[in-house]
């Protein structure tokens, strides 16, 4: 494990929320119903206002977390400084339903937005302090830009788990060895 679980779970948790949207600009969060099964699968907790506003305000931090995948060690810095500010981030321990001590950084009051924001940014903290951003990767396949964070101890995550990217490149590579053969 390279980081605390808790942190690859909200770094794993910001992967899918960006790959909400796909490259091709099909969006996978158009309803309130979306919503409801991207937090249920991702576990977030908390209070809910079931209303479209919550449901942009998720969406414009899809926006600001992908930029996460671009940006230079300062630039990520910037951006997950400005995320904690936002949300008033405030570190604490907690346990509950089936999860040991893990960090909640924010209160479960908070608006939807700010917790997944504060949670994300705090994973992202872990990220740079260690020196890991070279582990944010985009798909290697040509025609997917989803976007991968590479937990593996050898660094060798190259495909996104949005679709069937990695099987696909390997049944390519598969049939070119057999052709050339």
């Amino acid at each position: 494990m390279l980081f605390a679980p808790d942190t690859e779970v909200a770094l794993r948790s910001a992967v899918n929320l960006v790959n909400t949207l796909d490259s091709d600009g099909e969006e996978h969060l158009t309803t309130l119903a979306d919503l409801d099964r991207f937090l249920q699968e991702e576990q977030f907790t908390g209070s809910r206002t079931h209303d479209d506003g919550e449901l942009a305000s998720v969406r414009t931090l899809r926006s600001r977390l992908r930029r996460l995948w671009d940006a230079s060690e300062e630039d990520a810095v910037d951006l997950v400084n400005a995320i904690l500010r936002e949300t008033s981030a405030l570190p604490q321990l907690v346990k509950h339903d089936h999860w040991d001590w893990h960090l909640h950084v924010t209160t479960p009051e908070a608006p939807l937005a700010q917790r997944v924001g504060a949670e994300a940014a705090m994973a992202f903290v872990d990220v740079i302090r260690s020196q890991e951003l070279d582990r944010l990767r985009i798909c290697a396949a040509d025609d997917c830009e989803a976007v991968l964070i590479d937990l593996s101890k050898n660094r060798s995550k190259r495909y996104c788990d949005t679709g069937n990217c990695g099987n696909r490149a390997h049944v390519r590579a598969y049939r070119e060895r057999k052709a050339a053969s």
